[in-house]
């Protein structure tokens, strides 16, 4: 059939520039790697364990914890292996799944940043109402919504992508499979994919970032009319660790597909922020800026001591 994919696999050629450096790279990566498995699991049993967590803000951060596991996840083992020496090769179906899981926690990580966000709008401008918005069904529902909306994003994305038929060459100028890399190799015409593409993962980020935005300045707008100079700091700090945190995600994005086109080495080094460096850095962003998170993190840590002292 001429729809029939050719192509049974993918060549992943890597980070370009960077021959030679393997064994680095690759201690570098697992270092990272690890310290976002344990960083967020461990805030994630901290939030489980402590009662005094058991809030909507600490709901969406464990929600986060567990995005932050899984989303370096889809390519930094396969990376690894072919820096010690693997196959580079990955297979179309799996091209195919981390295109698809990348971008369905991508954004649903997007998702969730805004919920995050419409928390504490709910938070500081309505204290009193609180509880009663952000009751237990209404988290549920948002936190639903936002692995429907990341799951629809990318199911879209997936279909369009490999819809085509890809009959050569295979070798993808990258460390994992991506959208931007991959359509330049299907031989059809990919104007309505490249379209839906640009504007799926454009208008996406850009509405989330808007409903972000607009939140942050209804929260400022309140914050300024506290008199109380402690009862401004407190609420600020409530909204530091979700703002620099927004900013480690929206940086690399709005670089990669919206940015200018640049160098390969250049996008490269971005992505890996992006994929890897940022979900390591959340865990330490929310333990060291909010006291209530550095209080159940000892005390999962006196557990834990005293347990292995049993």
């Amino acid at each position: 059939m001429r729809n029939q994919s050719v192509v049974t696999e993918f060549i992943l050629l890597g980070i370009p520039h960077t021959e030679g450096l393997e064994a680095e790279l690759f201690f570098l990566f697992l270092t990272f790697y690890l310290l976002t498995l344990l960083g967020n699991l461990i805030i994630f049993m901290a939030i489980i364990s402590s009662s005094q967590l058991h809030t909507p803000m600490y709901f969406f951060l464990a929600n986060l914890s567990v995005f932050d596991i899984f989303f370096p996840s889809v390519s930094s083992p396969k990376m690894m292996l072919y820096l010690m020496g693997s196959s580079h090769a990955i297979s179309f179906q799996g091209c195919a799944s981390q295109i698809f899981f990348y971008h369905c926690l991508g954004g649903t990580e997007c998702f969730l940043y805004t919920v995050m966000a419409y928390d504490r709008f709910v938070a500081i401008c309505h204290p009193l109402r609180y509880t009663v918005i952000m009751n237990h069904k209404v988290c549920a529902i948002l936190t639903i919504g936002t692995w429907l909306g990341g799951c629809f994003h990318s199911t879209i994305l997936t279909f369009l992508t490999f819809r085509l038929p890809y009959c050569g060459p295979n070798e993808v100028n990258y460390f994992f499979c991506d959208i931007p890399i991959v359509l330049p190799l299907a031989c059809a015409d990919t104007s309505l994919a490249q379209m839906v593409s640009f504007t799926n993962v454009g208008l996406m980020p850009l509405i989330c970032f808007l409903f972000i935005f607009i939140s942050y300045i209804r929260i400022v707008l309140s914050i300024l009319k506290i008199r109380s100079s402690e009862g401004r700091r407190r609420a600020f700090s409530t909204c530091s660790a979700h703002l620099t945190s927004i900013l480690l995600f929206y940086g690399p994005v709005i670089l990669i597909y919206l940015g200018p086109a640049s160098n390969p080495w250049l996008g490269s080094v971005i992505q890996v922020l992006n994929n890897i460096v940022t979900p390591s850095l959340n865990p330490l962003i929310y333990s060291l800026r909010n006291k209530d998170v550095k209080l159940a993190l000892r005390k999962v840590f006196y557990q834990v001591v005293n347990t292995s002292w049993v």
